[in-house]
């Protein structure tokens, strides 16, 4: 089943029940792989390629009892909430990932001239505030792992805590110069690894393929300079924590509004930055603006106070792929130089081993 897919992209198309053949080679290559290797509806085969991530989670899942002789329980894999517990997951999830990217460094780099945004040049990107997570005493609800009927959950608060990783709060100041007419642009906001675990420096290409995404949204620049400021809290890629069922009754019953939680895609807002160490960990911060006219499917959605990110009415508004400009191999990392619209900086993100606890009653 794998072999099936690594022969699609060696031959740059896949074929769905008909015989036809579907070329993978270009920008949405990456979309039809992702229905295939996930088996969704969307896939053009699912009898020939299969379902390759489910099967790989199952045969992990029931390697203690394969053939089910003993009616073992399912184990941590077959459950969402319990598989990011599991090493073997994230094993399986870079397996997968790796398949992706063999893929994507088979397609051509991008040119100079596609990654230019004409008339616009990124003079200057500053982080204000300091880039630095620490640890804090969460509680979390657990009312509704108790079965009501047997248990009189109404006159108790369940609670468990535990630590979890949290950010203090930063902000971008970035500064970008128009040399025509007002224009909608595309603001991507990058982050990636300067040095690796042995304090090599990571070459340019090999550190893109571990960029995160910190924001993206939509901005009009008027013509001259623009400064953009940007909350860390307003990051299209985040979503708040979800409330627990008795603060959504809560709400509800006291009208208020709803709408911050409606987006449940994406990484909590408290994950948005690694986690850093006492010295600090280097990260090359990258900013690219690219024209929102042609990087927009749904006009509308230029219009919206919040850019949703993973889309919305079924629209996946950007047009680029994920992760773009660093998507694609990068053979000269010159290139970024040379791109006015596209600008780096260095920033740091620091972890001071501090744990903040909740106040004890």
């Amino acid at each position: 089943m794998e072999d099936r897919i690594h022969d699609a992209i060696a031959h740059g198309y896949v074929e769905n029940e008909q015989g036809r053949k579907i070329s993978i080679e270009n920008d949405n290559g990456i979309n039809i792989l992702g229905d295939i290797i996930q088996s969704s509806m969307y896939s053009p085969n699912r009898k020939y390629y299969g379902n390759l991530t489910t099967l790989a989670y199952t045969m992990l899942d029931h390697q203690t009892d394969p053939k089910n002789k003993y009616d073992t329980p399912p184990g941590v894999l077959a459950h969402l909430e319990t598989l990011p517990r599991d090493p073997a997951a994230w094993r399986l999830h870079k397996r997968i990932d790796n398949i992706f990217r063999e893929h994507i460094d088979s397609l051509p780099p991008y040119t100079k001239e596609q990654l230019e945004f004409p008339g616009i040049t990124v003079t200057n990107i500053q982080v204000q505030g300091n880039l630095e997570t620490y640890f804090e005493e969460y509680k979390y609800d657990l009312i509704n792992a108790f079965n009501d009927n047997t248990t009189q959950t109404e006159f108790y608060d369940i609670y468990a805590t535990m630590p979890r990783l949290n950010h203090k709060e930063f902000s971008y100041k970035i500064n970008v110069q128009n040399n025509g007419s007002p224009k909608k642009s595309v603001i991507r906001i990058l982050a990636m690894p300067y040095r690796d675990g042995n304090g090599a420096i990571i070459p340019f290409d090999e550190g893109r393929w571990l960029a995160i995404e910190m924001d993206l949204f939509v901005k009009t620049l008027n013509s001259g300079n623009n400064e953009i400021n940007r909350k860390s809290s307003e990051s299209s890629i985040t979503v708040p924590d979800v409330p627990t069922y008795k603060t959504l009754v809560e709400m509800t019953e006291n009208r208020q509004n709803l709408e911050m939680y409606e987006s449940a895609t994406g990484i909590p807002s408290r994950l948005l930055l690694p986690k850093g160490n006492e010295e600090g960990v280097e990260f090359r911060l990258l900013v690219a603006v690219s024209n929102a006219e042609e990087d927009v499917n749904d006009e509308s959605i230029i219009t919206m106070n919040k850019y949703h990110h993973y889309g919305v009415r079924g629209v996946q508004p950007d047009k680029r792929p994920f992760g773009y400009p660093l998507d694609r191999r990068v053979p000269d990392e010159h290139i970024v130089d040379e791109v006015p619209n596209i600008k780096e900086t260095m920033v740091k993100v620091y972890n001071h081993n501090v744990f903040i606890r909740l106040p004890h009653h």
